[in-house]
C-alpha cells in the first residue's frame, strides 16, 4: 500500500490520480493538497505517531509530493512515540533544505517504509525536450538560458535554490529562501527591457525522491507580471504542472516555454 505525504498545490492530485489504487493521503497540519481530502494529519512533533499508523495500516511505500514549508518545532506538541526523533529533527533543522530533506528520507526508510519519488509513479510529470510555446527562444535568450543552468549548477554546493533569472548576460536574481514567487516579486526594474528569462532545473546532488523543482501556470502568470520574456526548465528533470494549461497561457501572454536539454 501506498500513502503520499502530501504539501500543498496540485501535485499530489496528479499523482493520485495517476495510480490504479487509491493510496492514503497524508497532509502536514495547515497544508491542504489541492482536490485531496487528507485521511491522516500530521505535525513533525508527532512524526512517530504518523509512522506508527502507516506500519498499522499496511503501507510499504510513501511518495513525497506537493509544496511544505519548513516546519518549525514546538516540543509542548511533542508526543511519545516521536521524542526519540529528536535528535535527528535537531540536525536536520539547523542543516541546509537538502541536508533536511535527507534526514526525513532517512526517518522514513529507518522506519522500513519504501521512499518512492513522485515522477516515478506518474513518469509524464516531467517535461519532455522541446520548445513548449509558439514563441521561440532568440540567440539572447539561448545564452541567457545556458548562463542560468551554468548558475544553478555552480551554486549547488551553497545549497541555495533551483532557479535565477538572466537578462542579456546579466543576472538579475536569484532564488534564495522565500522561492520562486519571491524572487520574481522582488526583481530589479531592469528585467523587464532585458527579455530575461526565468531558468529552473535541478541542483546536482539533490535528491530526486523528494524535492524535484517544479512549475505551473501560477509560475508563468508570475514570471509575465515581473516583465520576464520567458520560462525555461531543464528537460526531464522538472515537474510541469497542467502542462496543457502551461502551453496555453505562455501562448496568451507571449511567453517563451523551454525544456531546454541538459548540457
Amino acid at each position: 500500500m501506498l500513502a503520499l505525504i502530501a504539501g500543498g498545490g496540485g501535485l499530489p492530485q496528479r499523482v493520485a490520480g495517476a495510480l490504479a489504487d487509491a493510496p492514503l493521503i497524508c497532509a502536514y497540519e495547515g497544508t491542504t493538497p489541492v482536490g485531496l481530502v487528507p485521511d491522516l494529519v500530521f505535525r513533525l512533533e508527532t512524526l512517530g505517531t504518523l509512522l506508527a499508523e502507516l506500519t498499522a495500516r499496511g503501507v510499504t511505500q510513501v511518495c513525497f509530493c506537493g509544496a511544505v514549508a519548513r516546519p518549525s518545532f514546538d516540543p509542548s506538541k511533542l508526543d511519545a512515540a516521536t521524542l526519540p526523533l529528536v535528535p535527528v529533527f535537531q540536525k536536520a533543522l539547523a542543516a541546509g533544505d537538502d541536508g533536511a530533506l535527507r534526514a526525513l528520507v532517512d526517518i522514513f526508510q529507518t522506519a522500513g517504509l519504501t521512499v518512492v519519488a513522485a515522477h516515478d509513479l506518474a513518469p509524464d510529470l516531467m517535461a519532455a525536450e522541446g520548445v513548449l510555446s509558439q514563441r521561440q527562444p532568440d540567440a539572447q535568450m539561448r545564452d541567457d538560458a545556458a548562463r542560468g543552468a551554468a548558475l544553478v549548477r555552480c551554486l549547488a554546493p551553497m545549497d541555495v535554490g533551483q532557479c535565477c533569472v538572466v537578462g542579456q548576460g546579466q543576472v538579475m536574481g536569484i532564488e534564495a529562501i522565500g522561492g520562486t514567487d519571491h524572487l520574481l516579486s522582488t526583481l530589479p526594474d531592469r528585467a523587464r527591457s532585458a527579455s530575461a528569462v526565468l531558468f529552473k532545473g535541478p541542483k546536482p546532488g539533490q535528491s530526486h525522491l523528494v524535492d524535484m523543482p517544479t512549475i505551473g501556470p501560477d509560475t508563468l502568470r508570475r514570471a509575465h507580471a515581473a516583465g520576464l520574456a520567458g520560462v525555461v526548465i531543464e528537460a526531464g528533470s522538472v515537474i510541469l504542472l497542467e502542462p496543457d494549461a502551461c502551453v496555453a497561457l505562455a501562448d496568451e501572454l507571449d511567453l517563451v516555454l523551454w525544456a531546454r536539454a541538459a548540457t
